[in-house]
């Protein structure tokens, strides 16, 4: 009796996506097609299934496709994956083609106040998330998908990456723990993610071994531009070792933390006030700054409560976190606006860049404010706060000229 192999979401009435039965024997291609569009794109999605099975040398074999609105990456994918659960030994790929608005390059010193986390299984919630403005989106391989469903999300998101639009959100992979993660890099790396985040962060040599997987892959590929790594450190452990992690790689530029694991780990209880985990956020934050690198707070788990997340995001403001991580759309706009500079911080840093040109102008190499003495570190935080009000929506960029 022939196996069947079976790819795709569970239950009824799941959405943007495709359910994918593949019978392996001996006769010619069968394909079976249920989808509510049939008429209208029943072609085009038969035409992909076929042209999947070419990339990769299928030639024979039964598959029953249930369509639910899926898009043609999500169907590329979910067929590769199919056929390779039946057939493990196949390396040839079907690949999308790389679209335009997916080569853009990311920076070490953008901002990264929101960072919207995605389970890399559910490509629904991919297909719009850039609208909504977040700095960074992370297609999780990781928490967010079950173990059973890992290996053919890999494809999903590979494919995400090559052909969604992001609107100029950083394109953030969260890939698993040891082997498993390494192998996550191989379906990412050569597909223009700018960062990938390091879950379970205990140590320094974990975030070298990432970072040299990286580099061979890079090498095989013809990657030139840097893939940069944001550890995510969840254990007592992860957080004596800050500094040893912050510091283990050039291409380090975040730290984060992950607070649900955290409190897990210390057998206590996550609190909206936050005092349990004081000492790590305070932790995480001098390791980051002391390596020159941004420091990034954790998510706020109840989407419906935006008073305890927006004083969340003060909290870590104040504390010196860049951000927040974000696990609904709705999170965005209040972290945004929490984090961007106030009224005071806004003139005080246009009177300190404005001092600093005028004595840049008149050669002199001290530069002084009232009575007060300003260094090059002031300046720089000066720059960022101006920054940060002019992508917030409260500073004009041509605000020298007024």
């Amino acid at each position: 009796m022939n196996k069947n192999y079976i790819v795709g979401p569970k239950g009824d009435k799941p959405k943007s996506d495709i359910r994918i039965t593949y019978t392996p024997n001996s006769k010619s291609l069968d394909f079976s097609l249920s989808s509510k569009v049939e008429l209208m794109f029943g072609k085009s999605i038969l035409t992909k299934a076929e042209t999947v099975c070419k990339d990769l040398g299928i030639t024979t074999g039964k598959f029953l496709l249930e369509d639910f609105g899926a898009l043609p990456f999500v169907i590329s994918a979910r067929m590769e994956a199919v056929i390779k659960s039946a057939h493990p030994d196949i390396t040839e790929e079907s690949l999308p083609e790389m679209k335009p608005h997916c080569e853009g390059k990311s920076s070490r010193s953008r901002f990264r106040r929101s960072r919207l986390y995605i389970p890399g299984s559910q490509p629904k919630l991919m297909l719009n998330a850039g609208i909504h403005k977040p700095d960074g989106i992370i297609l999780d391989l990781e928490d967010a998908v079950a173990p059973s469903e890992k290996e053919a999300t890999r494809y999903i998101v590979r494919n995400a990456l090559r052909t969604l639009d992001f609107f100029g959100a950083e394109r953030m992979v969260r890939i698993n723990q040891g082997e498993m993660g390494l192998k996550d890099l191989e379906f990412v790396i050569s597909h223009n993610v700018h960062l990938v985040l390091i879950p379970k962060a205990e140590s320094g040599e974990q975030i070298i071994t990432v970072d040299n997987k990286i580099t061979e892959i890079s090498k095989k590929c013809g990657r030139k531009e840097p893939v940069f790594l944001m550890p995510i450190i969840e254990s007592a452990k992860g957080v004596m070792h800050a500094l040893e992690i912050a510091e283990a790689s050039p291409n380090n530029i975040a730290l984060t933390i992950g607070l649900e694991d955290y409190t897990a780990d210390l057998g206590i209880v996550r609190t909206d006030k936050g005092i349990e985990s004081l000492f790590a956020r305070s932790t995480i934050i001098n390791a980051a700054r002391a390596a020159g690198l941004q420091a990034i707070d954790t998510v706020s788990v109840d989407i419906s409560d935006e008073g305890a997340l927006r004083a969340s995001a003060k909290e870590a403001k104040a504390l010196g976190f860049d951000g927040k991580g974000c696990i609904h759309p709705r999170q965005i706009q209040p972290i945004h606006e929490e984090f961007a500079p106030t009224a005071s911080e806004i003139e005080k840093a246009k009177k300190i860049i404005l001092a600093f040109d005028e004595a840049k102008a008149k050669g002199l190499g001290v530069v002084s404010l009232g009575t007060k003495m300003i260094d090059a570190p002031v300046v720089q935080k000066a720059v960022q706060t101006i920054q940060m009000a002019t992508a917030s929506g409260l500073l004009s960029k041509n605000w020298k000229k007024k």
